[in-house]
């Protein structure tokens, strides 16, 4: 019984790519809990997820770019966000696709793609194909993963 589990555990520790992926950026925990807040930390770091209706940018109209919070990578503009009605910010495509990446979340008990920074692997949130045209697709998005760059 124990070998069968100890197989389990290790299958499952390789299904995500997030998981054994190098990425660009590179910190250790400690450095990412200096350089973010307690939430940010949790959301990016973690995978968890902010309470809706109480991001910084869930109701954010202001023209500009939405970057990672802890790389400052390019994730989303302001002209694909959509409201949603879900409280978080929305959209219907990144900025570029290279800068994203899909990932199978099976936690909870259901099936989700999980949406991470390319660039440092930091959590931003899930993505869902009940979006708007063109795309049909919602980037539903921690504002705690993001930090906003209003144009100028």
């Amino acid at each position: 019984m124990k070998n069968i589990l100890a197989a389990a555990l290790i299958l499952l520790s390789g299904c995500s790519s997030a998981q054994t992926k190098t990425y660009a950026v590179k910190k250790t925990d400690a450095e990412w809990r200096k350089q973010l807040t307690a939430e940010q930390y949790q959301v990016t770091r973690k995978k968890g997820t902010e309470a809706a209706y109480t991001g910084k940018y869930w109701d954010n109209h202001k023209t500009g770019i939405y970057k990672c919070i802890c790389c400052d990578q390019e994730l989303f503009s302001s002209a694909t966000k959509f409201d949603s009605g879900t409280g978080w910010p929305s959209f219907w495509q990144p900025i570029s696709k290279a800068n994203v990446e899909d990932v199978t979340d099976n936690s909870f008990g259901m099936q989700r793609t999980e949406v991470n920074c390319n660039r440092c692997g930091a959590h931003l949130g899930h993505v869902f194909e009940d979006g708007p045209k063109p795309t049909g697709l919602r980037y539903c998005m921690n504002s705690a993963s993001l930090v906003f760059y209003p144009k100028k």
